[in-house]
């Protein structure tokens, strides 16, 4: 089964449950996919829902923080329970682990040595761990750690 009938499955269980949680996520996420196939023109594959995923990943870490700063605990817990559902749809998430191997690997590779190789680091990191699913600040900041740590 595709990842968008997935979801519009996982939709009416979620009305039939009554969990308003997974409800009104799962209808964000059934809009968000509905707004990219009329952009697009066409069924959304796969890889695109697991980018729009991310996307919306994203959006709700950067709220986070936002409500974060402004004190706002139970809007912050909302996104995070919002965060749980949509993962259950990603590929499971790089760990810090793979994330470290993975930057070391792309240093050595490009033979970076300063900050400004960062874009190059950047971009082998990401391909090595296409599908995984890592965290762009995640994968940013090691990035900055281990190039300042070896310049």
């Amino acid at each position: 089964m595709s990842l968008s009938k997935q979801i519009v499955s996982d939709l009416t269980a979620a009305m039939k449950a009554q969990d308003a949680t997974a409800l009104s996520t799962l209808r964000m996420v059934k809009a968000a996919m509905m707004n990219r196939q009329i952009e697009k023109g066409s069924e959304l594959d796969d890889d695109d829902m697991q980018k729009l995923l991310r996307s919306l990943v994203k959006q709700r870490r950067d709220s986070i923080e936002q409500y974060e700063k402004a004190g706002r605990q139970e809007l912050v817990d909302k996104e995070t329970a919002e965060i749980k559902i949509i993962e259950t749809y990603l590929p499971q998430a790089a760990s810090q682990e793979e994330i470290e191997q993975a930057v070391d690997a792309a240093i050595a590779e490009t033979g970076a040595t300063s900050m400004k190789d960062m874009g190059k680091v950047m971009k082998a990191v990401q391909a090595a761990l296409a599908g995984k699913n890592a965290d762009g600040r995640t994968i940013s900041e090691t990035v900055k750690a281990k190039l300042v740590s070896h310049g």
